[in-house]
């Protein structure tokens, strides 16, 4: 990479920011990424992502032709009875492809990957461009620059940019915006678990959400994706999400950073009395897989408007965080590294006006995708967003 030439700044190591890394560092522009987390796998990565043909189109876009043929070779690729709706209690099929959806992406297959995988994939050759026990907490402007600023007081080299990746509670989203990009709490929670291939063979090949209308406080889901090539495979799990409307998964003290037995116990509890032929997915769940989470949205009617500032923009949930109804959120996220990371490589770097361009773009396929997030998740869900009361994260 040159040298004497100011780095672009990335805060957050996610998705969206090791992309734009790919992106940059096929360009040749200077990079570094700065984590807060003291490793990638510090953290559980969540559930497994559904890739859109715009996800994969733009990932594709990103990578050399050898890096996307190893990524998509990742991919698991799902076929069988496509996307199914089954009543959790009877096991009977109570709809294909719900809500209309379509979900294959490529070949006529539906198309997911791990997010660890994922990570782990767009981090290959950047390895050395990240440091990680760098939570940023806000942003300086010099003369002709910026600088990152840590939780614990010190500053990072100066950058040419910023780019905020660091997720929902994004700091430097909050600063550049003057609190117009906010996230707000649906009130819906879900928990996240694992289980060995074997506890899925009852479903067979497909895409499956399993729903139960019975519980006393609402309706709770299932979505999982069941993988023929992986079924048989002993040193494969294959995961669940599970979905509550408000009021019917609750963590024990209000506190979702509860991981393990606790987590897992809490689902057992509410598919106790589901039908045989999905009772594996949870007496047979690796326990310490299990966690909960808070499901959150940004401002419905769309990405907000803000001042535009030359050095600084924002990527991923930071600039428009969505419900997991649709799997809308990633595919949306890696957009706009495809679109920033091409801006940039146009530009030979920072150029005044590139993220006045990137944000004019962004604003229109980030409000729609935010739009059809919050929408199905009304209607699957039953959350309902006031900007004016409902809380924030």
């Amino acid at each position: 990479m040159p040298l004497n030439v100011k780095p672009i700044l990335i805060s957050g190591g996610g998705l969206a920011s090791l992309l734009l890394a790919q992106s940059l560092l096929l360009s040749k522009i200077p990079f570094v990424i700065f984590e807060r987390d003291a490793s990638l796998t510090f953290r559980g990565q969540g559930y497994r992502l559904r890739l859109s043909s715009e996800g994969l189109d733009a990932i594709e876009s990103v990578l050399d032709e050898a890096s996307f043929q190893k990524f998509y070779d990742t991919c698991g690729k799902t076929a069988g009875s496509g996307f199914a709706a089954l009543n959790a209690n009877t096991g009977e099929v109570i709809g294909q492809n719900p809500g209309g959806e379509s979900l294959g992406s490529r070949e006529g297959k539906i198309v997911g990957i791990a997010r660890g995988d994922m990570r782990r994939l767009f981090l290959e050759g950047c390895e050395q461009y990240i440091q990680f026990d760098k939570h940023v907490k806000g942003y300086e402007k010099t003369s002709d620059g910026v600088l990152a600023i840590f939780a614990d007081g010190s500053k990072s080299v100066e950058g040419s940019m910023l780019i905020g990746g660091e997720g929902i509670r994004s700091q430097v989203a909050k600063q550049l915006s003057g609190g117009k990009l906010k996230v707000f709490d649906t009130g819906a929670r879900g928990i996240h678990g694992q289980a060995p291939t074997t506890a899925f063979k009852g479903l067979g090949e497909g895409v499956f959400r399993l729903v139960d209308n019975t519980q006393p406080h609402g309706q709770i889901s299932i979505m999982t994706n069941v993988r023929a090539g992986d079924m048989n495979d002993p040193d494969v799990q294959f995961g669940w999400t599970m979905v509550g409307q408000p009021g019917v998964i609750e963590a024990p003290n209000d506190d979702y950073t509860i991981v393990g037995r606790k987590a897992a116990d809490i689902a057992k509890g509410l598919t106790a009395h589901w039908h045989p032929r999905f009772k594996p997915l949870f007496e047979d769940m690796v326990e310490n897989e299990a966690a909960f989470w808070k499901i959150t949205c940004s401002t419905p009617s769309g990405v907000p408007d803000w001042d535009n500032d030359k050095r600084v923009t924002v990527i991923g949930d930071a600039a428009h965080s969505m419900t997991p109804a649709g799997g809308i959120g990633a595919n949306t996220a890696v957009q706009d590294s495809a679109l920033l990371g091409r801006l940039l490589r146009e530009a030979g770097g920072y150029k005044d006006g590139v993220t006045a361009e990137y944000e004019k773009g962004m604003r229109v396929y980030g409000s729609e995708a935010v739009k059809k997030s919050y929408g199905l998740a009304s209607g699957q869900m039953k959350v309902k967003i006031d900007e004016a009361t409902t809380p924030t994260v």
